[in-house]
């Protein structure tokens, strides 16, 4: 969906590491090491984006840190988009629809560091989900957003790994 709208993939790839979630922050040197990219392309890329004011810059140290700007007045319309675009407004509406007493959704691993590596992990939190349905869901929303999608599930989740709340019930 957003490929076709965005042709330059480092572009996508940046602002699904950014707007994935706002911690989300990195250097030219690194980003262009975790993208297999070259720093010129990152460094268009960021410029670009920075200009546009979708990301902001701060020096730190003797590096400049990028992150997306969150005081911009489309922040959270591309955070939607980028969420809708990797298919994670989808698999958040279905698990509520379908699995039961769901407390929590948490996205882990290589997403939620904003990488975009066609895998998804979800660890699902909640009393009474129903776990006959979880192998059916896999299926139905791998071939809906046309990723790679596992679910964990757990009555409680305790971690120190990098993670995004996609959902929280009240």
């Amino acid at each position: 969906m957003l490929g076709e709208l965005i042709t330059s993939k480092t572009r996508l790839r940046l602002l699904i590491k950014f707007f994935i979630s706002q911690a989300n922050r990195g250097y030219l040197n690194g980003l262009a090491t975790e993208m297999g990219e070259s720093t010129n392309s990152i460094r268009k890329e960021l410029n670009h984006l920075h200009d546009a004011g979708y990301l902001s810059k701060v020096k730190n140290d003797n590096k400049i840190e990028y992150q997306a700007n969150s005081k911009h007045p489309l922040f959270e319309v591309l955070r939607k988009v980028v969420l809708k675009h990797l298919g994670l407004e989808d698999v958040v509406e279905t698990v509520l629809d379908r699995m039961g007493n769901v407390q929590k959704i948490i996205l882990v691993g290589d997403y939620a560091e904003g990488n975009d590596t066609g895998n998804i992990e979800i660890f699902l939190i909640g009393n009474d989900l129903n776990m006959d349905y979880i192998v059916k869901l896999e299926d139905k929303i791998e071939k809906l957003i046309k990723r790679k999608v596992s679910f964990y599930l757990a009555s409680k989740f305790l971690s120190e790994r990098k993670h995004i709340i996609l959902y929280e019930s009240q």
